[in-house]
């Protein structure tokens, strides 16, 4: 009678044996392949035609920013990672449980709140900013809260009682925290901000967006 030990050897020596069956399969398969078609082959890359959006015009959609505030009431608004955050600074970065967030107000300098450890990634994306020179970068440790870094920020432009716009896509977790180091503000919702910039386009972004509908 075959053994348990030896039944389980044999099936390891099985699989392995059926795994280089396939892997010599794929491997014939690809010896195979059938030219990719001329219309594939002729593509070119446009690549070369994109041209990137600069700190200067990232700076300019910062002050169009300020200019919505003040005619819609808001003192600042709070920004974290997400395509709003990537449009008014060039920040590229991916959320997670630890805050990362840049409030904007509507007079006086803006300032990034960022965990220490990622201090000098935050520093060198800065610079397509606009706000490189000089940014008010404001770093917490793993037992420092971030939001208290929001409220001293605010403490600093005289916006503890102000009115605090927050961007839509914010998680609640974050927005419910910062209501509560700052309870004198007001939040509200940001879109007449952002969604006031980013749905009237300038003539480079519509010419990008031309290039990429030429994209197949």
């Amino acid at each position: 009678m075959i053994s348990r030990r030896r039944f389980l050897q044999s099936s390891a020596i099985a699989s392995s044996a059926s795994a280089l069956s396939g892997i010599a399969s794929a491997d014939q398969v690809s010896s195979n392949c059938k030219p990719l078609p001329a219309a594939i082959t002729g593509l070119q890359s446009l690549k070369d035609q994109a041209q990137p959006i600069t700190a200067q015009e990232r700076s300019e959609r910062q002050e169009k920013a300020r200019n919505l505030m003040q005619t819609s009431g808001i003192d600042a608004i709070v920004l974290m990672p997400g395509t709003s955050l990537r449009y008014f600074i060039g920040v590229d970065w991916w959320p997670s449980e630890r805050m990362l967030a840049m409030v904007l107000p509507a007079k006086g300098k803006a300032f990034l709140v960022c965990p220490a450890f990622e201090q000098g990634r935050a520093e060198e994306q800065l610079a397509k900013s606009g706000l490189a020179s000089g940014a008010d970068i404001r770093v917490w440790q793993e037992d420092e809260s971030p939001y208290q870094r929001i409220a001293q920020g605010l403490h600093d432009l005289g916006l503890s009682s102000g009115t605090i716009g927050m961007e839509e896509t914010v998680r609640f977790v974050f927005s419910d925290s910062i209501a509560r180091a700052v309870p004198q503000a007001r939040m509200v919702s940001a879109t007449p901000v952002t969604a006031g910039c980013r749905m009237i386009k300038s003539a480079h972004e519509i010419a990008l967006v031309r290039l990429a509908c030429k994209a197949p």
